[in-house]
């Protein structure tokens, strides 16, 4: 691993090997069960549902009532001097342990997820942040790779409250929901006390209330056009925002970016005395093969090979969001710098194979199949095409959609209208979903009136789309994804699993 002294002078190797991604695929059968059992017994659902404690229940909502008063997560005041005077008067919590800051466009909870693994994997206690939940709102802080209780949850809101109040009067502006939020996970892993934060950005960098971190390892996922009207319209301008993450002398883990991108962000590293490790360079996949499950995958990390590693996710995006969270977890133990090694391969495999993503190409039913997916852009949605496509083979795929208003909805729709034979468009349960007949319209200019159907319910359209996929002659090749969104996700998740 090295550090650049001028990221100009490297163009044409960034351009060769951050654009070209065309891993040789086979698909093999036998072998990757026994793979799979090297993650011990399965976990269980890693997404919580609500309390079942009546009086527990009510005192988490009046909780998330008294959030929900706040600036939501798409009212922002780019700036981090509220969450900063937050951090002082409750003694910089933050401060307590070192941490892995995470940024990107897509891949960041998956990536975080898999941090999360290999860290816990090495009998470090750890604490990890993600936004947003899937289905409650405990989900967001996690220790030692659970969601923390509801109990947890309500005292260390309660714990902070005081001193929210106390800056919401200094401040012209009060705390947001998410600023709050993120207090409470600082809070909460220095009480722990963790060994190691995980760090997911809420949006951008420079100004995200997470960026009142100075992590040890800065992340950056791939970088694509998204919240363009508040980080900018190019993924040059995208990078600007998110590169505010890194930090000096730390170890920054770039993943394969746009070229524009890889140039900001390689600037702001040299800037910051940063050594800088590139996935296609310092790092990346050696062999990738389709597995029953999953894949199996050869990585390349900071200090070597390893091998035979069994990932229970499908598609290629979640093996590069693997090379990346490898590397990190490499760096922050000073390996490719301090330290010329590998890590413990077993220890590696045991972590992968344990790992999860919620509402990732996650399989909730089958007979027929129904999956559920939280891709909300276009690049996400493309990413999603392709591993459905890899890891299924459907000869018929149902689409339920229903995007956030703020999203490209036309783009991700054009993503899925090869593999979808028919959309059914739809609504879910939050404020910011997409006007279903709007939907609708968008739906009918990408894929034809004929193959457009409209249920403004969702569980409707989850029934809908099930009866359309069973109209397939050969009933085991049918399936449905349900997409557009983490609250589409959310909701899905909630209905189906219920039923």
């Amino acid at each position: 691993m090295s550090e650049p002294s001028d990221p100009n002078d490297q163009f044409d190797d960034i351009v060769d090997n951050e654009t070209d991604r065309d891993p040789d695929l086979a698909v093999i059968e036998a072998g990757s069960r026994t793979l799979r059992t090297q993650g011990g017994a399965p976990q269980g659902d890693p997404v919580p549902g609500r309390p079942e404690d009546p009086e527990l229940d009510k005192a988490l909502r009046e909780v998330e009532t008294e959030l929900s008063t706040r600036w939501g997560e798409t009212k922002l005041e780019p700036s981090v001097k509220r969450i900063a005077a937050l951090m002082d008067v409750l003694g910089e919590p933050q401060r307590a342990y070192p941490s892995i800051h995470i940024t990107g466009t897509n891949g960041k909870t998956s990536t975080a997820r898999m941090i999360e693994a290999l860290l816990g994997a090495f009998e470090l206690r750890t604490g990890r942040y993600t936004s947003p939940h899937v289905q409650t709102i405990t989900e967001r802080i996690s220790l030692d790779g659970a969601p923390i209780s509801a109990e947890r949850f309500i005292e260390t809101y309660q714990d902070v409250k005081p001193y929210v109040e106390l800056v919401d009067a200094r401040e012209e502006y009060r705390l947001s929901f998410f600023e709050v939020l993120t207090a409470m996970a600082y809070a909460a892993f220095a009480d722990a006390p963790v060994d190691v934060a995980v760090v997911e950005v809420g949006m951008g960098g420079t100004w995200d209330a997470t960026n009142v971190i100075d992590g040890s390892v800065a992340v950056v996922t791939p970088i694509d056009l998204d919240h363009t009207d508040r980080l900018g319209g190019t993924t040059g301008e995208i990078a600007g925002e998110k590169s505010g993450i890194i930090k000096q002398d730390a170890t920054v883990i770039l993943a394969q970016q746009p070229v524009d991108a890889a140039q900001v962000l390689l600037k702001k590293a040299v800037e910051a005395d940063a050594t800088v490790a590139r996935e296609g360079m310092e790092f990346g996949i050696v062999s990738r093969e389709v597995a029953v499950g999953g894949q199996l995958l050869t990585l390349r990390g900071l200090g070597g090979e390893y091998d035979n590693i069994f990932l229970p996710l499908h598609g290629a995006y979640q093996a590069h969001n693997a090379a990346v969270a490898l590397a990190a977890v490499e760096a922050f133990f000073g390996i490719g710098a301090e330290h010329a090694r590998t890590l413990d391969v077993d220890t590696v495999r045991r972590a992968f194979a344990q790992v999860a993503s919620p509402g990732r190409l996650e399989i909730v039913r089958s007979s027929p199949t129904v999956i559920l997916d939280a891709a909300h852009n276009p690049h996400g949605a493309r990413a999603t095409a392709e591993g459905i496509s890899e890891a299924f083979g459907f000869s018929r795929l149902i689409g339920v959609v229903s995007t956030s208003g703020d999203k490209d909805a036309k783009g991700l729709l054009e993503a899925f209208e090869p593999i979808f034979a028919e959309v059914v468009i739809t609504a879910n349960s939050t404020p910011r979903a997409t006007d279903v007949d709007a939907l609708a319209a968008t739906a009918v200019e990408v894929f034809g009136e004929d193959r457009v159907v409209v249920e403004p319910r969702l569980d409707d359209a989850i029934e809908a789309a099930i009866t359309l996929a069973e109209e397939e002659a050969e009933y085991g090749g049918a399936g449905v994804l349900v997409t557009g969104s983490i609250f589409t996700v959310g909701d899905a998740r909630l209905l189906l699993r219920r039923g």
